[in-house]
């Protein structure tokens, strides 16, 4: 048999080893032939012609990869590493002041408690990571420069207050008010735009959401540049995370999109110090190897940066590889183990195993062993792996330093299980700390733990301000205002405020009749972000396909299946639609890189996303609580909203409880209007306020897709667009009424203000009682106004009292109040307080339980919120307040044919 054949024959299994080989002397030359290629050639080289063998391999069918992993070693080798041009030991000195400034924070602010907690362990795994990334590579933002974005990981926060503190940004006072921020002067506990407005720019620790959040910030900054709106050629986006966080589904949700679109604007360092808060990430594994290969199959390019610089003498002395293979072997369980011990316990336990390593280390002292540090504690071979990501094109770059968590800690932490939840450190162990990283305190200052603060004059203080001038300035930092827009007057939507007459239109088909002005007008319509999950058909959008084009990097590669048709598929490379697919979380992530644009590119962008309103915040409230955090301004449509528009979806489709949520993000202002003139007077109210008064709120609007005629504005009476926009306004003069005492006032929302009307007619004909009827356009807005009366009151007590708008509506019409909603009662019911202050009845009907497939006037009779039941509330309201008998509510009940003995529609 030929040599060839012999070569088939082994790649015929599905795994091969060194029994395998029937052919070693074959298998020798390939191996010298590539040894040489390296040798003489260099390894990118040598790279190339091993993926182009696999590529030919992967043609003819004959390579079935089984790893994605490569060597457990540094991607790059010694002699390709870039070298830093910084002075190292100067910047050794900041680095380690700032170490020392960012424990002292923790420990000060838990001296005499740990009520307050903090983080020492993870900024002292990290310290090096940031210190090179300030050092030599983060731009701040310049005319010339748009400034590049940092995630930074939420725990190692206190170091960034720290370097903050000694560029002089923060004062000692403001250090000392860690996590004591009620007074004004103190400093939150993680990264949050909302109480640091001039300071953070993104919030990132609510795990996951930060990788996810880079990701489609690297997007977005790809979209300014498509669509001529800036130049993002030169900013990058990093971001920073821990290993445990990566279990997070969000932190690794996205990547593939990353992979997909070629972002090598993005660069993820994910700080592998194996340990998680209760223990080891990967005990029985690795977890470096484990995201290796997850992010090189979506499309990354990987940098390990695993060993220090003293390692590589010793790579260099291991001929047989015995070296790479006992690092290969241990677990990460197992490198915790070491890094918690002693220069002694690692030469018996790492290297003794093998008697050829334990000879491999027999010349070096256990200070000299315990000093070989891993590879993201090494500034070297950092400033390598950053200098490499940066000129990295065509991919994103992922860089997975490995480190030791509460690296310096000492027996307080350093490698240690404990290590999050230390607060304290012995004094034995600061001692230590002290003496390792060379800070100057003196042994009886020492209890004290001072803040470390350079002289300005010193050659430390001049050589950071000097590389932060070069780079642009200070980080981080945040921009709270760019240009303002001009936004259209409200007559610019006349039509839309007009009343439809005999045509029946949803009020999702009047919010996309103003979208597609707002995208045309001159002033704004370039600023219009256009974002759907795919469901651009379901809301009658799919018209903006050809218009504006959906955003892609690499435009339209095919012929769209529907060419022909007037509305087709239409991708391009400056298309407006960001199409995210049935994904919420990434769809929502756009909406918030667009929503904050005025801020970290200062190109204010107006982005209108709109998807099943189930969908919305209560699958992505992490996200929304983010957006308010984060002070996004933009507009987030609930379509099919409500529990019972959506008639045949059923149980998971239909909502009864996104407006509960949306009024728990204090910024977001929400509404849930019925006709077109009131979508239309709130969403400009919107615009005004978000984008040309700059106002940090974000509103949340529910789009119904039934079909009804509309009034106009101007049948709407005198006030009304005040009304709308403060949550109530009277919709329906009920008249004089008809029978002394026999009057009440009926209040709906959404597509249930139309029962409402409807029960007000069921009362006048049926039984002679008046009814006005008020459009109740948000009760959270209400409930909001209410308690800033409320406690204007309580704080005032001499001065005559103050009314809620609410309240002040209602005087002068008497009877008792009854609400309908689509939603569950807590809706309507937030305002029961105020309803009572005015000395009547507050009776609330909602749509409690899960939801259910069904005709839309079965489902409101099954809720029990349609204008039968409404009637019946207001009867029995009157009658329990003695205004008619009890019979007549019997009567209304089996007139309307009301089922008394069936059980609740919220029981279960």
């Amino acid at each position: 048999m030929c040599r060839a054949d012999h070569g088939r024959e082994t790649i015929s299994g599905d795994k091969m080893n060194a029994n395998d080989d029937l052919d070693p002397l074959e298998t020798s030359e390939w191996m010298d032939a590539l040894r040489a290629v390296q040798a003489h050639r260099g390894i990118p080289r040598a790279r190339y012609l091993v993926t182009r063998v696999v590529e030919q391999a992967q043609r003819e069918g004959t390579y079935a990869p089984q790893s994605l992993n490569t060597a457990y070693k540094n991607t790059i080798a010694p002699e390709q590493e870039e070298r830093s041009p910084g002075d190292r030991a100067i910047e050794h000195r900041l680095r380690s002041i700032i170490r020392w400034n960012a424990m002292a924070i923790i420990l000060r602010a838990n001296k005499d408690s740990s009520e307050l907690g903090g983080h020492i362990a993870s900024f002292q795994s990290a310290a090096t990571l940031y210190d090179i990334g300030f050092g030599h590579f983060w731009h701040a933002p310049t005319e010339t420069h748009g400034g590049d974005l940092i995630y930074i990981q939420g725990h190692s926060s206190p170091g960034i207050y720290a370097r903050a503190f000694v560029e002089g940004r923060l004062s000692e006072e403001q250090l000392l008010g860690y996590r004591q921020e009620t007074g004004g002067k103190g400093i939150p506990s993680y990264p949050h735009p909302w109480l640091m407005p001039d300071f953070w720019q993104f919030p990132t620790v609510s795990m996951g959401l930060g990788p996810l959040m880079a990701i489609y910030q690297a997007r977005f900054l790809k979209y300014l540049q498509g669509r001529s709106l800036a130049d993002t050629t030169p900013r990058k986006v990093w971001a920073f995370m821990g290993d445990g966080e990566m279990d997070e589904p969000e932190s690794l949700g996205a990547i593939s999109l990353a992979g997909r679109e070629r972002l090598d604007n993005l660069i993820f360092v994910i700080n592998c110090n194996l340990q998680r808060l209760d223990g080891p990430v990967r005990g029985n594994g690795k977890i470096v190897q484990e995201l290796e290969s997850v992010f090189r199959g979506a499309g990354w390019n990987v940098i390990k940066v695993l060993w220090g610089g003293g390692w590589d003498k010793l790579l260099a002395k291991d001929k047989s590889g015995l070296l790479l293979k006992r690092m290969e072997e241990c677990v990460d369980g197992e490198y915790q183990d070491f890094k918690s011990k002693s220069g002694a316990y690692v030469r018996e336990h790492f290297f003794g195993k093998y008697e050829e390593l334990a000879a491999l280390v027999a010349d070096m002292s256990d200070d000299e062993i315990w000093g070989l540090t891993r590879g993201g504690h090494d500034p070297d071979k950092v400033f390598a792996a950053y200098a490499a990501a940066v000129k990295h094109t065509g991919q994103p770059t992922l860089i997975l330093p490995k480190t030791v968590k509460g690296y310096g800690m000492g027996e307080s932490g350093e490698g240690q299980m404990i290590a999050h939840q230390a607060k304290k450190m012995t004094q034995d162990a600061l001692r230590s700390f002290r003496d390792r990283f060379q800070i100057p305190v003196a042994d009886e200052d020492l209890a004290n733990i001072p803040f470390i603060k350079l002289p300005e004059d010193s050659p430390e203080m001049k050589y950071l301000r000097a590389h932060r001038e070069a780079l642009g300035g200070y980080l981080p930092q945040r921009r709270r205002r760019s240009t303002s827009l001009q936004i259209p007057p409200l007559d610019t939507f006349k039509r839309l405020l007009e009343p439809t007459g005999a045509r029946e239109i949803s009020t999702t088909m009047a919010f996309v009749q103003m979208l597609g002005t707002l995208v045309r007008d001159k002033a704004i319509g370039k600023h219009v972000v256009p974002i759907v999950p795919d469901e651009s058909r379901t809301f009658g959008m799919e018209g903006m396909f050809r218009q504006l084009g959906i955003y892609s990097s690499v435009g339209q590669l095919y012929k769209p299946q529907d060419a022909d048709q007037l509305m087709y598929y239409r991708e391009s490379k400056d298309g407006q639609v960001l199409q995210e697919g049935i994904n919420e979380g990434g769809a929502m992530s756009s909406w918030i890189v667009a929503a904050t644009s005025y801020s970290t590119s200062n190109v204010p962008m107006i982005p209108f996303y709109i998807y099943y309103s189930m969908f919305g915040l209560q699958r992505v409230g992490d996200l929304a609580w983010l957006a308010g955090d984060i002070r996004a301004r933009g507009f987030l449509l609930g379509g099919t909203a409500g529990r019972t528009t959506l008639n045949g979806e059923g149980l998971q489709h239909e909502d009864g409880h996104s407006h509960i949520i949306a009024g728990t993000i204090p910024n977001c202002i929400s509404y849930d209007p019925t006709f077109a003139y009131e979508v239309v007077t709130i969403v400009r109210e919107g615009l005004r306020r978000m984008f040309e008064q700059q106002e940090d709120v974000f509103y949340y609007i529910t789009l119904m897709n039934e079909n009804y005629p509309h009034p106009g504005l101007a049948d709407a009476g005198a006030g009304a667009e005040q009304g709308i926009l403060k949550g109530l306004y009277k919709l329906q003069d009920g008249g004089k009424t008809l029978q002394k005492g026999k009057r009440v006032q009926l209040m709906g929302s959404g597509t249930i203000l139309r029962e409402v009307i409807a029960a007000a007619d069921l009362l006048k004909n049926d039984f002679k009682i008046t009814a006005d009827v008020w459009s109740a356009t948000s009760f959270n807005e209400l409930r909001r106004d209410g308690m800033a009366t409320q406690r204007w009151n309580l704080l005032h007590p001499t001065q005559p009292p103050r009314k809620s708008w609410l309240e002040s509506n209602l005087e002068g019409h008497e009877g008792p109040v009854i609400a309908s909603t689509d939603y569950m009662r807590a809706y309507a019911d937030q305002v029961r307080e105020q309803v009572q202050n005015s000395g009547r009845r507050f009776t609330v009907l909602g749509t409690d339980g899960f939801g259910r497939s069904d005709y839309r006037a079965k489902l409101r009779c099954f809720f029990e919120v349609d204008r039968f039941y409404v009637a019946v509330a207001a009867l029995k309201s009157l009658a329990d307040d003695g205004v008619i008998a009890p019979q007549v509510v019997a009567e209304a009940i089996t007139q309307y044919g009301l089922d008394t003995e069936r059980a609740a529609p919220w029981t279960v």
